[in-house]
């Protein structure tokens, strides 16, 4: 049987990326999927594929989550995977000397604000029925510092513990609604594509990247799905308040290479 029938399922920045992968793994395990972005082009066409829902979302607005609650006002999963680096239309500096608030506030709202909101969104969407699974997308950027990108680690390291005190409340309250925070490192996404490019020195340019990765390669969006698969599945019950590390080893320490 799916792991995921007759159950319902919201993923924001969900129209590409980490976010595309999880919903067709979801669709794929029998869920109803509702896509939720700013990218309305992707999203309609991938909806289109899974015969499931879209909805325009900009997770740091608050008005907008109020819509969505209108329109969905109970969901079984909420996936909170919406962010940005910061460096999409601003080069930085992003570093703590020189980075201005206005770039600060901005990764914030969208990665720290919209997981807030996403997560009092689902626990209200939940409670009718007193149980269900958040997943958010933290990042291993938010475990350890990012000179380059204060913002952005900043940013990830709240959603680790805000994930943390909603399930702590949610148990409190005697909800089984679980939260959870996914931890990934280097994954191949368009944002990572764009970095790396194409033509002459691209294999060179992909293995300089992740040099001090143990398992020496990117993670692939498939498999942050199947981690997200697993959280938001019965299988993973008496997991809540867990944090889960997606870097090909690279928080475990350092590995000798083969041969050394």
């Amino acid at each position: 049987m799916p792991k995921l029938q007759n159950k319902s399922a919201l993923i924001t920045g969900g129209a590409r990326g980490i976010g595309a992968a999880i919903a067709r793994l979801f669709a794929q395990e029998g869920a109803q999927v509702i896509i939720a972005d700013v990218d309305a082009e992707n999203g309609s066409l991938l909806t289109a594929e899974l015969s499931g829902a879209f909805f325009h979302l900009d997770v740091s607005a608050e008005k907008d989550w109020d819509l969505l609650a209108a329109a969905h006002p109970v969901v079984d999963i909420v996936v909170n995977n919406a962010g940005i680096t910061g460096f999409e239309d601003s080069p930085g500096p992003h570093d703590p000397e020189n980075a201005t608030l206005a770039e600060w506030h901005r990764v914030h709202a969208v990665n720290l604000d919209g997981t807030f909101l996403g997560c009092r969104y689902a626990i209200k969407a939940m409670r009718a029925k007193g149980s269900g699974s958040i997943i958010n997308m933290s990042s291993r950027s938010g475990l350890v510092g990012i000179p380059g990108a204060a913002a952005y680690a900043s940013s990830k390291a709240a959603i680790r513990n805000h994930s943390k005190s909603v399930a702590l409340y949610c148990a409190g309250q005697g909800l089984k609604i679980r939260c959870n925070s996914i931890h990934p490192a280097a994954i191949l996404t368009p944002m990572w594509e764009a970095m790396i490019g194409d033509g002459p020195g691209r294999d060179a340019r992909m293995a300089a990247m992740v040099s001090d990765t143990p398992l020496k390669r990117f993670g692939t969006v498939e498999e942050v799905a199947a981690v997200a698969l697993l959280l938001a599945s019965d299988d993973a019950s008496y997991m809540t308040g867990s944090e889960i590390h997606l870097d090909g080893g690279l928080l475990a320490g350092s590995a000798a290479s083969p041969g050394e």
